[in-house]
């Protein structure tokens, strides 16, 4: 599907950014692929580092916040993934006017210049957090996800087709608790919430592979979902760190107790397919599109959350995916 074509990955020197680039680099041989970011010193490490000495990488300084710039830099591309973002909750709540710059403008920008440009599809990257958000950071990815499915509407017979990747925690990445508990191992106690609170669990290269599945097989206004397994705060302590003590603080402000992928106001827009679930949206372009993909409707009231109607990861399963943390 990407042989001989252009891609454009915003956010592209990020951790899902790079795994996402090394993937395409490694399985297709495409014309270009395009890292667009804002920080050039991310962007030198990664041109000199050894994966990325490869003819059709390119990178492109600029901010998803600058429309211009994106117009430059969508010229003559066939397929955009857009993973930029300002994603840390905390920060959320004290620069408010900087995320909805960056996580809802910069979704504007994007949809229009990929309309402006005649690329072919766009796949935006979502959140459990946009799901019935209680912080900031959830809410702005939640009207992220409204603009990319509703630019559908209004792209119409231009040719350009947007949707979005929604999934849960990546193993290690910033912010997750993983790599946390292996540093406080050495400390003997372990910092903990809720022993009791769920996650969904998702590996980096996971997640990529996710991605390029929903890239090919998109028709353009679907939220596409993956089945993926969870496990409770105190399995994840207890594999990684077992003979470490807890030090219970309770839930910080924005936190849910069970993660959510697929609410239940959604279930009557969902179809269940083998490794994963799309979310139709309501406007009328996608009445014609159904039958296309096939799936089966999920009943009244289901609900995807990493408490309900998810696979539950044994001891085994959790340390095959913790592997790198383990001591």
């Amino acid at each position: 599907m990407l042989n001989d074509k252009s891609i454009l990955i915003t956010g592209g020197t990020g951790s899902f950014g790079q795994k996402f680039v090394r993937s395409v680099l490694e399985r297709y041989s495409p014309k270009r692929v395009i890292v667009y970011s804002r920080d050039e010193l991310k962007q030198y490490e990664m041109k000199e580092h050894k994966d990325f000495q490869n003819s059709a990488l390119r990178f492109f300084l600029g901010d998803v916040r600058d429309r211009e710039r994106l117009y430059l830099a969508m010229r003559d591309v066939d397929f955009v993934i857009h993973a930029a973002a300002l994603k840390q909750v905390p920060a959320a709540e004290y620069n408010p006017h900087e995320f909805i710059k960056t996580n809802v403008d910069g979704a504007t920008n994007i949809v229009e210049a990929a309309l402006r440009a005649g690329v072919q599809k766009v796949v935006a990257l979502s959140t459990d957090k946009a799901v019935n958000p209680v912080n900031l950071y959830g809410a702005t990815k939640l009207c992220s996800d409204k603009v990319f499915i509703a630019a559908n509407s209004y792209a119409g017979d231009a040719g350009t087709t947007y949707s979005v990747v929604r999934y849960g925690n990546v193993v290690g990445s910033r912010g997750s608790v993983v790599p946390l508990f292996a540093k406080q191992r050495g400390e003997g106690t372990l910092t903990i919430t809720n022993p009791e609170m769920t996650r969904f669990l998702i590996t980096l290269q996971k997640g990529v592979d996710f991605v390029l599945e929903s890239l090919e097989n998109m028709v353009g206004g679907e939220l596409f979902v993956p089945k993926i397994p969870a496990c409770s705060v105190s399995d994840i302590a207890n594999v990684i760190a077992p003979e470490s003590k807890w030090n219970v603080i309770g839930m910080r402000p924005g936190e849910k107790m069970h993660e959510i992928l697929i609410p239940e106001d959604e279930a009557r827009n969902v179809l269940e397919f083998d490794n994963h679930f799309v979310i139709q949206p309501i406007q009328a372009f996608w009445g014609n599109r159904i039958g296309i993909l096939g799936g089966v409707s999920c009943p009244e009231n289901f609900r995807f959350a990493s408490n309900v109607n998810c696979e539950t990861l044994s001891e085994d399963q959790l340390k095959e995916l913790l592997v790198d943390y383990l001591p």
